[in-house]
């Protein structure tokens, strides 16, 4: 809480006019020698203190120093007091970089910046001192994840709804959308009426009501309280735009609306506000964040000045033009064109691969080749490695490729694969119906998903289980036989049980493989549905998952020996001190950066995300793009581009056309290491002679690895495709197939089957064995014309 001296001067603040205290003027003077290492752009915008600046900073261009460095100039020029300075970050580990930066510039501590920190931590400290004006008191308390559910479950049932067909959390979701773009629940327009069964409106005054009452808040609360307050109360908001005499914000880009109606309001007085950002790199849509808010920096704060930073101090002069050339294909940027004054760099490097397997073993003997130095270069650490994927479920074949050949390797941003809540969950059924004895996995599922079992319950199931010697599994048989349980958690425990020794009786039965008991067991448990039903933003990631679990079982003949590999590879993998290869998701990549990295999976349908062009069209296309070109500038020397012919996609094999970003690269700065042919090239960078491409690939030596040899050998049996045409973000409406309505036709993967509809170049076929499909129509030809 902020103590009262913290707030004194405000009620005497200023007026708005800049000015240069007496007692400061001296210090005016002084040299600043942190300008001296500012290029031409960095110091222009560190130098241009007044009115509205918009520092458009590229990736890699400086702009944590230049903003650091306009702070530093501030106070050196007496522009303002420590604490008349509002700087904002989104991480508090930005906001100590910020601090710390400024206070080595100066060569002194810098104290009484209270004012620089993350939205919510200045909010906090705003809404304490004006509580009463939205309705609570100055102690107010702020819910946690778990105390939020726990109320909205208690409305939920109050309103008699069906809290298992619509969950707490989805309201939860909801709401927390709501307050990102600052509704309150009067303000909801009417085209959300509907959201949650058309009382999420209703939900959402009740939810609020609630926390007043119990005089808390919850985190979108502590902004939308904020901007409510400063648009009901003007002399509080001009207190405010008197006192904070400039305002500085880093990554605008990623503002939602309610963030930035916040610092429009502040400064609404003096405008001088700096925002620095990049619209290349506006990356989190799906949380709330606004592209749109930089766009307009201009429109909002006419006679801004905007400063382009643009010289790069990462990167190769190969792989800027190769990000370059990707982003420019996007309507909705302001533009800008990266460069350094490096010179030298290898060249961006595409690859492509018969399969995802494939992918993850080439990639696995490139990082060895790297790091033993046989490239021709010198030797990379593992740790300047880093592998960056567009959905999680990518990971799990690196990690089972790396476990397998011993290659230490970290997940960044979240836990390894075998180590994820929902595989560790399935794990435990599998288990479980492999060996019934095994407790531990009894007492992770029994309540998973909820089946009414409790503490109570589950305590019960173990004095039955210990009375009679037996393990938890015929303790429960046993409670239930002595209806020591009663009422829907006994029935479905009963059902728990009965499922358990069926799925188990299954076990290597003719007639039912392994990988189908795997995917009957995770449906018929309930298990699929939960994660189905589930609406927060992970759940998607979790089922995505839980199919890549069951394609890992492919590689096993049975379930046990699939348990006992994943036993193996995880009790022989050790924490060490030692160097690791990096593998995260391209969003949690973002402000890192290494010099090798590789991107796999650069298909049409997983990158750009077939999900994010459904749900959003050209907008989620546009920000699709905008993640290659944050993955792509993450690499300082090597940037490895790859993708694979063929993926497994539930359980089916499917063809994958590369992606569409592939075409947008630019050939002088791209070296094609797939093999000519294999994909019948065309495709952008590919389209070049064969026999350039065989040399070069040589000259890489890439061509010596047992799996390269393999998928050399598959491609010589794989029929060539014609080159492909520049596509729309879904379908190529404009193109017609030679193909009719119920033409018979003949598929590589998927086999024999007949069309039922063609729209563009996608045909829908139902396939004789793999069931109905959509395929590209140059991926298939008429039955008739296949060679016997």
């Amino acid at each position: 809480m902020s103590s009262p001296d913290e707030f004194d001067a405000f009620d005497n603040a200023a007026d708005p006019a800049p000015r240069v205290p007496l007692s400061q003027r001296a210090v005016a003077a002084r040299p600043a020698p942190y300008l001296d290492d500012l290029n031409a752009a960095q110091r222009e915008a560190v130098e241009t203190l007044d009115g509205p600046v918009l520092m458009l900073a590229g990736a890699g261009t400086g702009k944590t120093k230049a903003l650091t460095s306009r702070i530093a100039h501030l106070l050196t020029q007496g522009r303002a007091r420590p604490n008349e300075i509002l700087s904002v970050t989104f991480t508090n580990k930005a906001a100590r970089e910020m601090k710390d930066r400024v206070s080595r510039l100066l060569g002194q501590s810098v104290e009484g910046m209270p004012w620089l920190g993350t939205f919510h931590a200045i909010c906090v400290k705003l809404l304490r001192r004006h509580a009463e004006l939205a309705g609570l008191k100055s102690n107010f308390t702020i819910l946690d994840t778990d105390d939020q559910l726990r109320l909205l479950k208690q409305l939920v049932q109050a309103e008699g709804i069906d809290d298992k067909r619509w969950p707490a959390r989805q309201l939860a979701n909801v709401i927390d959308g709501w307050k990102n773009r600052a509704l309150t629940p009067e303000k909801v327009p009417t085209g959300d009426a509907e959201a949650y069964n058309g009382k999420g409106v209703k939900l959402y005054a009740a939810y609020q009501q609630r926390l007043r009452e119990l005089n808390a808040c919850d985190f979108g609360d502590l902004l939308l309280h904020m901007v409510t307050i400063f648009q009901a109360h003007p002399d509080v908001l001009a207190q405010y735009q008197r006192w904070f005499k400039y305002i500085l914000v880093d990554e605008y880009q990623d503002t939602n609306v309610a963030q930035y109606l916040w610092l429009r309001l502040l400064a609404g007085g003096h405008k001088n506000i700096c925002c620095v950002g990049d619209d290349d790199q506006s990356i989190y849509g799906w949380r709330g964040a606004e592209v749109g808010n930089i766009l307009r920096f201009e429109k909002d704060f006419p006679g801004a000045h905007v400063v382009r930073l643009e010289q790069n101090y990462r990167s190769t002069a190969h792989i800027l033009a190769a990000a370059s050339g990707v982003i420019k294909g996007n309507e909705g940027r302001l533009g800008k064109t990266l460069w350094t004054a490096a010179e030298g760099g290898e060249k961006v490097r595409l690859i492509g691969h018969w399969d995802g397997e494939e992918e993850a073993r080439w990639i696995g003997e490139e990082v060895e080749a790297m790091q033993r130095g046989t490239r021709g270069l010198q030797p990379y650490s593992l740790d300047d490695m880093a592998i960056l994927v567009r959905a999680s479920h990518q990971m799990r074949a690196f990690e089972d490729r790396f476990l397998t050949i011993g290659l230490p390797y970290r997940v960044i941003g979240g836990p390894r694969f075998y180590e994820r809540l929902e595989i560790r969950d399935a794990m435990a059924y599998f288990r479980l119906v492999i060996s019934p004895a095994d407790d531990l996995a009894f007492e992770r599922i029994v309540n998973t998903p909820k089946r009414g079992l409790g503490d109570k319950a589950q305590q019960k199931i173990q004095v039955a289980a210990r009375s009679n010697g037996v393990p938890l599994v015929e303790g429960a048989r046993i409670l239930l036989e002595q209806k020591g349980l009663t009422g829907k958690g006994a029935a479905q425990l009963q059902l728990l049980v009965d499922n358990l020794q069926r799925w188990g009786r299954m076990v290597g039965e003719a007639g039912i493989s392994h990988i189908e008991l795997a995917e009957q067991i995770l449906d018929e448990s309930g298990y699929t549905e939960m994660w189905q039903n589930d609406k927060t933003p992970e759940a998607p990631g979790r089922l995505e998952n839980l199919k890549e679990l069951v394609k890992a079982l492919e590689s096993f003949e049975n379930l046990e020996g699939f348990l006992e590999h994943v036993a193996l590879i995880m009790d022989n993998e050790q924490e060490t001190d030692g160097a690791k290869v990096s593998i995260m998701t391209l969003h949690g990549a973002k402000g890192l950066e290494f010099p090798a990295v590789f991107l796999p999976g650069w298909e049409d349908g997983l990158f750009p995300s077939q999900r994010s062009m459904d749900e959003s069209g050209l907008k989620g296309l546009e920000e699709e793009r905008r993640l290659a070109y944050v993955g792509i500038t993450r690499a300082e020397e090597v940037c490895t581009i790859s993708f694979a012919g063929n993926r497994r996609v539930f359980g089916q094999w499917q063809s994958a056309l590369p992606s569409r970003f592939i075409d947008e690269l630019p050939e002088e700065h791209v070296e094609v290491l797939t093999p000519p042919g294999l994909y019948g090239g065309g495709f952008g960078a590919a389209a070049q002679p064969a026999s350039t491409l065989h040399d070069r690939a040589a000259e890489a030596n890439v061509y010596n690895s047992p799996g390269w040899k393999r998928m050399q050998s598959r491609a010589s049996e794989r029929p060539i495709s014609q080159p492909r045409e520049t596509r729309s973000p879904v379908i190529d409406l404009t193109a017609t197939s030679s193909h009719t309505v119920g033409e018979r036709v003949f598929h590589q993967k998927f086999g024999y089957g007949a069309i039922l509809s063609i729209e563009g170049d996608k045909l829908e076929i139902e396939f004789e064995k793999a069931g109905i499909k959509k395929v590209v129509a140059k991926f298939v030809m008429a039955a008739d014309d296949i060679p016997f």
